[in-house]
Formats: structure tokens, sequence, C-alpha cells
């Protein structure tokens, strides 16, 4: 994505600046637009049936690159403030050349770069607006037909904080502070929410009766992505899969393939596949076209029985490999009894697609997501990695065993209780806190800090995948990054059993305890909306790249009990380290 001056990376575009988030360039801010200003034609193709299926649409496309205006934006905020001469405005009002990507100001010093407003509104269906200086300057005060108000905003030097940005007007209305401006309600009274939606254009704005907030430009809340992710498996990982995809064009409707272009077809494949094997294929991807889409949980147990079963190396360019190392728990070295199988995955394909975002809540109800374009569109904008990681299953009977205990309930009434405040507050319907799920991911944490530390990856390169339902539970760590530090080998290469049982005896023993105990172990409600409970950032937080829960649901008094005399052998792995 390209302004005049302003660059992103493809995977930017779904991460941190997509569609309705804002994209800060030098002295300048603006917003991503939706799907339809993209330059469709410069989209690659992504492959993969099975998430574009989820997510009901019929392509996955690579955001565009390489020429000017691919992804266009809009300026946002529009109110500028003028660092020289301190007056607010629009970039027109101020500056006169609304369009260059940075404008100056005509009154103030020469050279002197408006800057953006410092603030503006949202509300949580998404809604996004300026913030309305001059009604809160003017809030209470009666102005008289005519007036003329240029106004300016001071600042009084003593700290950057809001209280310290005084709004003043020419009409000698008494002077405001900001201060105030942030809290929940500020707005009620002096705004409503016009349902404005730029990144869609004026067009599409809708009614909405939320008082809207006042939120900093660039804080986290103002954008969160909906993104869902799919592994490529087999058959669609197979090199037939991808070479009957380069040439789906031709063979997607029925009425315009014969006999000649099957010919034809597999004579390009040089002999590598018949037309039987092409035949095969093109029905079976025509009949998952027209079948159900599939959710989420459909994606993990698809995902969770390929790396079961595992898939050699071959000759074939497959973007899956997994081989299979412990089957059944014979580990060489002592590792917990409850990990029954290990596989070492060697290259694996990760395609991350942006289905919608939301504002300040996070919450990814496709009821309250804001759509990416004003009309619907049989794509979504996506990107494809490619990894290598180490896969885990663990026993599922024994682990709803120990979910069943009371002290495993007891933490889970503490969380469920933490994500019933929080559902109530947003008005959203609670999570139903899985305590199995919870000691997974906390374990799926230790894992990550441990296999940074030996197979010499940054933490923020690596990423977890959970695999939890009632009959299913394993962990999938990997790298799936377009940097440096995407695919050398190094995490796989930790799937040698004796190496594994080396790094599970360190990792478990090292995060038993923690520089904050007793302090950590015994808290009670901790992290983003109190949805942790022993867990910090001195144990088992990790880089937020890495978590799929945002850093929440994690306790890592489940996996080693706590201090209190009837729970120091209640963690799912305090019998192992006692032994050990």
């Amino acid at each position: 994505m390209s302004t005049a001056d302003a660059k992103a990376r493809r995977s930017q575009l779904l991460s941190t600046y997509g569609i309705g988030g804002l994209f800060p360039s030098e002295t300048s801010s603006f917003m991503i637009v939706g799907l339809d200003f993209w330059n469709e034609d410069r989209a690659p193709v992504i492959s993969e049936p099975r998430l574009a299926r989820s997510l009901d649409v019929k392509e996955l496309k690579s955001p565009p690159a390489g020429g000017r205006k691919d992804v266009p934006v809009v300026r946002f905020p529009q109110t500028q403030i003028c660092p020289g001469c301190r007056r607010i405005g629009s970039a027109a009002e101020l500056g006169g050349d609304w369009n260059a990507s940075q404008c100056k100001c005509k009154e103030g010093r020469a050279g002197v770069a408006l800057s953006p407003f410092r603030l503006i509104t949202a509300c949580t269906r998404g809604h996004i607006n300026e913030f309305p200086f001059y009604n809160w300057l003017h809030a209470g005060h009666a102005t008289t037909p005519g007036d003329k108000h240029d106004m300016k905003m001071v600042s009084l030097g003593r700290t950057s904080s809001l209280d310290d940005l005084v709004l003043e007007c020419s009409c000698n209305v008494p002077r405001r502070s900001l201060d105030g401006a942030s809290q929940g309600h500020a707005m009620k009274g002096i705004l409503s929410c016009k349902g404005f939606r730029p990144w869609l254009g004026p067009e599409y704005a809708e009614p909405c009766d939320e008082t809207p907030r006042v939120l900093q430009r660039g804080a986290s809340n103002v954008w969160f992505p909906a993104v869902r992710s799919a592994i490529s498996i087999p058959p669609y990982s197979e090199a037939l899969a991808k070479f009957v995809n380069k040439h789906w064009v031709s063979l997607e409707d029925p009425a315009t393939v014969n006999d000649a272009l099957l010919v034809k077809i597999a004579k390009d494949s040089r002999g590598r596949f018949t037309v039987t094997q092409i035949v095969a294929e093109v029905d079976r991807r025509r009949g998952e076209q027209n079948g159900d889409a599939i959710g989420e949980e459909q994606l993990r147990k698809q995902e969770f029985g390929a790396l079961m079963d595992g898939r050699d190396a071959t000759r074939d360019e497959s973007d899956f490999v997994c081989e299979k190392t412990v089957v059944g728990g014979d580990f060489d070295g002592d590792v917990p009894s409850i990990i029954t199988d290990l596989r070492k995955v060697t290259r694996l394909r990760e395609v991350r697609a942006l289905y919608g975002f939301s504002r300040l809540t996070g919450s990814n109800d496709p009821d309250t997501l804001c759509t990416l374009s004003g009309e619907p569109k049989y794509w979504l904008p996506a990107i494809e990695v490619i990894g290598e990681g180490i896969f885990l299953a663990m026993d599922r009977q024994a682990l709803s065993d120990w979910a069943g205990d009371k002290f495993a309930q007891k933490r889970r009434h503490s969380l469920q209780k933490a994500a019933n405040r929080q559902a109530e507050a947003f008005k959203r319907p609670p999570v139903t806190v899985d305590i199995a799920k919870v000691a997974l991911h906390t374990f799926a944490h230790v894992l990550i800090d441990q296999l940074s530390l030996d197979a010499g990856y940054p933490a923020s390169a690596l990423r977890e995948r959970l695999f939890v339902d009632q009959e299913m539970a394993g962990i999938l760590v990997y790298t799936a990054s377009s940097d440096s530090a995407g695919s050398l080998g190094g995490v796989a290469s930790q799937a040698d059993p004796e190496q594994f049982a080396k790094a599970i005896n360190e990792g478990l023993t090292r995060l038993s305890w923690c520089s904050s105990d007793p302090v950590c172990i015994e808290s009670t409600a901790s992290g983003t909306d109190a949805l942790n409970l022993a867990a910090c950032h001195a144990c088992v937080l990790a880089p937020e790249t890495s978590c799929e829960l945002n850093n929440t649901l994690l306790d890592r008094a489940l996996l080693f009990g706590t201090h209190e005399e009837d729970e120091e052998d209640a963690g799912l792995f305090s019998e192992f380290l006692a032994r050990a």
C-alpha cells in the first residue's frame, strides 16, 4: 500500500493498518479504504478453498502491491492543527492543498506541516468521526449569530496530558481544557453518533443511537482486526491440487470443459498428472464448492486429523510435510504421561484472511463486525506464509478427568465470573470458559518460551495454534513469518524425542517459579478484563503476535498448583515435576 510517500507491507494490511484502520505517515494520518476502491486487477489470487468456504467467499486475494494507489487511503482525521499558530481546522481551511500528503499552514511559521488532531470519536458499532472541538468548547454557552469562530488549541507546557491542552475561540467564550474528554460518557449531550463509515464513503453512513467515545488517535482499541487462518493440509496442499488451481479459470465451468482442453492441460503438467487425475481433482473441488460452509471448529478438526496422520516428505511439491516422531507415548526420555504423540512439521503453509474489524471491544461477533466493502464482494484480502513447527497431542480423557477435579473447577469458576462481567459491560454473549483449554493455552506459552531459547528464534516469530474440544487436545507451535525468522528448521528440529524431553523438563521446571511469586501465583485477577489468574510478563505472557487469544485465559497455577496446602499437587504437571 502506498500514498505519495507512505508504504506498508502486505501483512500489515491485515494485522496493523487494515481497512478502516488508521495509517500514520510522518506528520499525516490516513485511513485505509474499503475493497470497492482497491486495484483488484493487481491482487494475486491465494488458493485456500477450505478457508474461503469457511468465510463464504469464492476467492482470497493478496493485497495489491508494486504500484501507486494500489490501496487508496483517505485523510483521517480531517481536523488539523498548526504547531506554529495553533489554529484548528480542516486541511483545506488551514493549508489550502488538502490533497497533499503533507499540508502546510498558510499563516504559521514557514515550512511547518500541519498535524492531525490528537483525538477522534468512535462507537462500538464501528462508526468513527472527528472530535467535536467546537461543541466541546461551546457546550452550555450561548453564541451570537454571525460571530466568527477562529479556534486554537494551546498547550500549557506542564505535561503531555489532556488537561494541559486548552481550547479557545475568537468569540471569547471561556477557555476549556480537554480534561475529561476521554471519559466514557463525556460526549453525552455534546455529540451523538452520526453513523459515519469513512472507509466506505459518505454515502454509507447509517443510523446509530449510541453515544460515541473519545479515543486517542493512536490508541490500540481504535481498530481490532477479525482474522481467520487455515493451514494447508492434504489434499489441498498437494501438487495436483496446486496444479489444478493454476488452471481453475478454464476448468471451473463444466460447460466449457472438453476432452481437448483436458488433454492440453495434462500435457502442460509434463507427464506428472493424467487426465483421469485432473478430472478427479476437478470433481472433488466442485463438490466442495457446492457444499455447506464450514466453520472454525471444522477447520481445526481437519487440521488436527492431518497432523495426527502425518505426511512423509516426497519429491512432490507439497505444502504440508509432517513426520511422526512419537506415537502412543513412546518417548526417549522422561515426558509427562499425558503427552501421547509428537510430530515434526518440516513444512507448512498458513493463509490468513481479514474478514472484518471492530472498535473499542475487540469482539469477533459476526453481527457486530464492520464490513470491508460497501457492496458484497466475492473475495477477501489474505496473505500466505511458509513455516515449520512442532506438534504434540495429549490424552483427552486424562485431560478431562483432571479438568473435572475440584481445583480445576475452582479456577474455572473464577475465570467464568470475569468473563461474565466483561460480557455484561460490553453487552455481548459471555464466553464459556473451558478450563482444559486454559491449561493447554498456558502450556503452549511455556513451549513458546522454551523453544525461543532452544531453537534460537525470537518469541515473536513463534505462533501457537490450539486444537481443543471434547474429542481432541493438541498444540502446534510454529513459525509463519514473512521475515528472516520464517523457516530455518530450528523449531522442527526440537521434535526429536530426546531433545523434546529435555525441553519439556527445562521449560516446566523453569516456569514453575516466577520472579514475581508469590504475588503472581496467588493472583485472583490479572490481565485484560481480569481474564487471567496466575500470569504475568515475568512468566507466561507471550508477545501479542504469538498468542491466539490476545494473552487472555492464562493461568500458570493450573500447570503447577499453588502454595496452598491442599493445592500444591493439584496442577496438571505437579506429579511429573515432583518425580523429576
